[in-house]
């Protein structure tokens, strides 16, 4: 296969994106482990029924 320029780029482009993809799954995993955190709702509704 003749390796010029634009195939040595596109195979670093293929993998940057599935390194990209790998890191975004492992953020994911990780963070469906953790307890799940009171959002802007909770917040609200613990607001609301002091009033």
């Amino acid at each position: 296969m003749y390796l010029d320029a634009i195939v040595i780029a596109g195979i670093a482009t293929v993998l940057l994106m599935v390194g990209f993809l790998v890191a975004v799954g492992v953020f994911v995993a990780r963070d469906a482990k953790h307890p799940k955190h009171l959002g802007m709702n909770a917040a609200r509704k613990a607001t609301d029924k002091s009033a």
